[in-house]
């Protein structure tokens, strides 16, 4: 019987996009015909626990590697050579190339047919760097396919490969799951319970890091209460940038039009999507090309609940927005972009209405994830 080898450092109960995405494809697959080795989440009774308690409600195998940080080292590459040949899998799925899918030609040798390696946002960046782009092209080599989220991430993680590997790329992005994120996800209670009932609210739901753009949204603020003086900017999620983005809120004047919902569990995520108006998140590009949106899966979510979106143009994230028809694509960075673009959706209930479904139907026609994961089952 055909079996699949999933080799990968991100995989819940780790928290993160690429451990939901692998998560997801792997609840799509036949659970009988797959093992997953990954690492550790945290040392420590809790994350034993905590790891222990996700893995058991699993209907797949799940082998941890005692390290918090699967590497292709010797001994990490013997410990998957050896649940390939105890498991008889015949494929192997990297569920991030870099690094891992330096253990290729060893699986390989020891009997793998396919070899299928993912790449995200952080591999885009390594195609920049002298030595990561050889390390790129050792692993498009040897493996079978290499996949990709979106054009952005194809274009510069190509240059690094050989034409021959570069022809092989498939994409491979994340889904949405249209039965989760929808119009009716509880958006009414959460605006009740924060007391923003007959409030517009533009709620952007992400990591609180420099990248994803919210000090962008507190900056565009004056402007937006300029013209919709009793709007709220709703930030979801938790993360390092958070005082500092408490303090340029209250610089900015705008403190009291700012709420902080601080991280909230994933099974809320859907309800506070739904608490806003318009979602917002103008990504930048930072660090010189090395820090970038992969997708921006987000603003698919965000579709799903039948919002029009704002995106920055970071990376891959207008891959996931039709400029003009599900929202529009503003230069990342950009206050007064944003902004702009804001008022006018605020001002306009008819506009909303219609890029919030054209949205919603073009998650619902490309987006679902099995329609995804028919694609991965096919590569491997």
């Amino acid at each position: 019987m055909h079996k699949t080898l999933i080799v990968t450092n991100d995989f819940p109960p780790r928290p993160g996009g690429i451990q939901a995405f692998l998560h997801n494809m792997a609840l799509r697959l036949d659970p009988e015909r797959l093992v997953v080795y990954a690492s550790t989440w945290k040392r420590g009774q809790e994350g034993a626990e905590a790891t222990a308690a996700f893995d058991a409600e699993q209907p797949f195998v799940i082998v941890r590697d005692r390290t918090t940080m699967l590497l292709p080292t010797p001994r990490v590459s013997r410990r998957a050579v050896g649940l390939l040949r105890e498991h008889g899998c015949t494929s192997v799925w990297f569920g991030a190339a870099a690094p891992l899918g330096l253990l290729a030609p060893a699986l390989r040798k020891a009997g793998a047919e396919r070899l299928v390696a993912t790449t995200h946002g952080h591999e885009a960046g390594w195609a920049q760097l002298p030595a990561a782009r050889q390390l790129l092209g050792r692993i498009g080599e040897s493996t079978d396919t290499i996949t990709y989220l979106g054009e952005y991430t194809r274009s510069r993680i190509a240059t690094a490969l050989t034409p021959e590997a570069a022809g092989r790329m498939v994409q491979l992005p994340p889904g949405v799951d249209e039965k989760t994120f929808h119009p009716g996800s509880g958006g009414d209670a959460v605006r009740a319970r924060l007391g923003l009932t007959d409030r517009p609210v533009v709620v952007c739901v992400s990591r609180l890091v420099p990248r994803k753009g919210q000090d962008t949204l507190i900056l565009a603020m004056p402007r937006i209460l300029a013209s919709e003086p009793e709007t709220v900017l709703l930030i979801v999620g938790g993360g390092p940038y958070e005082k500092d983005l408490r303090r340029l809120a209250y610089e900015t004047g705008v403190a009291d039009s700012v709420r902080f919902t601080g991280a909230v569990p994933w099974s809320e995520l859907p309800a506070h999507y739904g608490a806003g108006d318009v979602f917002a998140m103008p990504c930048r590009t930072r660090r010189g090309g090395l820090d970038v949106e992969g997708l921006g899966i987000v603003y698919l979510e965000a579709s799903a609940t039948g919002l029009p979106v704002v995106a920055g143009d970071s990376g891959g994230a207008p891959d996931a927005v039709l400029d003009g028809e599900t929202g529009w694509v503003v230069r990342g960075g950009s206050a007064e972009d944003a902004a702009d673009r804001i008022v006018t959706l605020l001002g306009d209930a008819e506009l909303r209405r219609r890029m919030g479904e054209r949205g919603r139907a073009w998650v619902e026609s490309r987006w679902r994830w099995d329609l995804l994961a028919e694609g991965l089952r096919g590569l491997l």
